[in-house]
C-alpha cells in the first residue's frame, strides 16, 4: 500500500485545508478524498499526477516516502490558484510499450532511434534510472479482484545484464525475451528462470537466461480502476457475525 493517503492528510494540515477545500481544488468528492486518506481506496493515476504537479512533489515521494513538515513547507501550492501545471524538470519522460507495438519492441529494443520514437508518458517520478512503461493487456497477474488488469500501467526500472545475478525471487519483473514480453514473478533456477503468473491455472514458463534480451524490475503500478475495498468486505463479514452472535444470545436467554 502506498503512503499517498497519509501524505495528502499531512499536506492538508500544513496548508490549512479542510477535506472539502482540498477536494474542490482537484474536482473530487469529499468522501472520495476521505477514502484515500484512510487507505480504503487508491486514486487514479491522473489524480496522483494533478496533486503532485500542484504541490511540486515528485510522484515517487508522495507515493513511497513519508513526507515531513519541513519538506512540505518548501513545496509550492496555493489553494487560491487554479494553475495545476508542474515544472517540466520534475517529470520523467518514459518510453511506453503498448500491446500494439510489443512485437516491434522485441526486435528493435536495442536501437536508440526506435526507443526515442516510442510513445511516452510523463509523470513526476524522481528517478534518474532507465525506465519503461508497459500497458497490461491480459489477466495473467490478476487474482480474484486484485492484481493487474488490462489497461493498468506498470513502470519498471532496468536491471543490468550481468547474468541477472541480482534478480530478486518472487518480485514482479517485465521480461523481454526473443519471443515475448511478459510481466510475471521470477524465480531463479540454475541457469534458467521460472516465470509465474498470479492467476490460478496459468502455466509457468521456464526460460534460459541466455534468451533474455532485457529485464526490468516493476517499481510503480497505476491502476485503470479502483482496487476492491478489502476493508469494506471485512467489515461486512464482521457485522454479519455480530448479528448472528446476537441472535444466538437472544435465543439462549
Amino acid at each position: 500500500m502506498s503512503l499517498f493517503g497519509n501524505n495528502i492528510r499531512k499536506i492538508r494540515s500544513v496548508k490549512s485545508l479542510s477535506q472539502q477545500s482540498f477536494a474542490e481544488i482537484f474536482d473530487l468528492k469529499r468522501g472520495t478524498l476521505g477514502a484515500y486518506e484512510e487507505g480504503r481506496s487508491e486514486p487514479k493515476i491522473d489524480t496522483i499526477i494533478r496533486i503532485s504537479n500542484y504541490f511540486s512533489i515528485p510522484i515517487g515521494d508522495i507515493l513511497t516516502k513519508e513526507l515531513t513538515v519541513n519538506q512540505l513547507t518548501s513545496f509550492k501550492g496555493d489553494p487560491d490558484t487554479t494553475n495545476l501545471t508542474g515544472k517540466e524538470d520534475t517529470f520523467s519522460k518514459i518510453p511506453c510499450i503498448d500491446p500494439e507495438n510489443y512485437e516491434d519492441y522485441i526486435q528493435y529494443c536495442d536501437k536508440q532511434n526506435y526507443i526515442q520514437d516510442l510513445p511516452s508518458i510523463q509523470i513526476p517520478v524522481n528517478n534518474e534510472k532507465d525506465l519503461r512503461a508497459f500497458i497490461i493487456n491480459d489477466l495473467e497477474m490478476s487474482k480474484n479482484s486484485d492484481g493487474l488488469y488490462p489497461e493498468d500501467v506498470v513502470i519498471a526500472e532496468k536491471v543490468l545484464n550481468d547474468g541477472f545475478s541480482n534478480i530478486k525471487s518472487s518480485i514482479l519483473y517485465l521480461t523481454v525475451t526473443n519471443e515475448n514480453i511478459l510481466v510475471r514473478r521470477l524465480f531463479p533456477k540454475g541457469e534458467s528462470l521460472i516465470l509465474k503468473a498470479d492467476r490460478e491455472g496459468v502455466q509457468d514458463i521456464e526460460i534460459d537466461i541466455s534468451e533474455i534480451k532485457e529485464m526490468w524490475e516493476v517499481k510503480y503500478v497505476f491502476y485503470h480502476r479502483l482496487p476492491k475495498n478489502k476493508s469494506s468486505e471485512i467489515d461486512k463479514k464482521l457485522f454479519f457475525l455480530e448479528k448472528e452472535i446476537q441472535k444466538l444470545r437472544t435465543s439462549l436467554e
